[in-house]
């Protein structure tokens, strides 16, 4: 079972993917962790402690998959690629939690995505050693993640996030195949 701290953090990232973040005060997280406010206010003091929490969770998250990235046995272009369908993840959630509260105006939050966003591409380039190429196999994957997230979000167009990723894959394999140095 989840601890008491990763519930009220939980239910704060659902608060915000699912309403935004004006509705996810203090009494509401609380009301959905289960947990009692002064609960709450033990783990995190203020809704920017709640920001700060959310931002170190994806963090950690980007960090695992940039890890994972760099260790995957088809290299990390096809791992990134492949793996752009994780909507509904623990990643996913914190992104768009971030993303919402960035918009709403909270700075971490961006800096956070911003963070993200450049370790994998770092990590890309690390790889391919070209970064037109790892900038190609990012925006292919972020295309893949922008549809699989809208077909997410629509009962009536189920198969909208649908992909067969292997013949994408090769596409992947044949643009690194005819980077500059290959």
């Amino acid at each position: 079972m989840a601890s008491a701290r990763d519930r009220v953090l939980d239910s704060f990232v659902a608060i915000v993917c699912e309403e935004g973040e004006r509705p996810a005060t203090l009494d509401a997280v609380a009301a959905r962790a289960g947990v009692s406010k002064g609960g709450l206010l033990y783990h995190f003091g203020s809704k920017a402690a709640l920001v700060e929490g959310l931002c170190e969770r994806l963090s950690d998250l980007s960090a695992i998959d940039v890890d994972r990235m760099r260790e995957a046995e088809d290299g990390p272009a096809r791992y990134f690629v492949r793996n752009c369908l994780f909507v509904g993840s623990e990643l996913d959630l914190a992104l768009l939690a971030a993303s919402r509260l960035q918009q709403a105006g909270y700075e971490e939050a961006g800096r956070t995505l911003d963070d993200t966003e450049n370790a994998w591409l770092e990590t890309l380039v690390e790889a391919l050693g070209d970064e037109p190429t790892a900038q190609a196999v990012k925006l292919l994957g972020d295309g893949l993640y922008h549809q699989a997230s809208l077909g997410a979000a629509s009962d009536v167009r189920p198969h909208r996030g649908s992909v067969d990723m292997e013949p994408l894959l090769t596409v992947v394999d044949r643009l690194i195949a005819t980077r500059p140095g290959a």
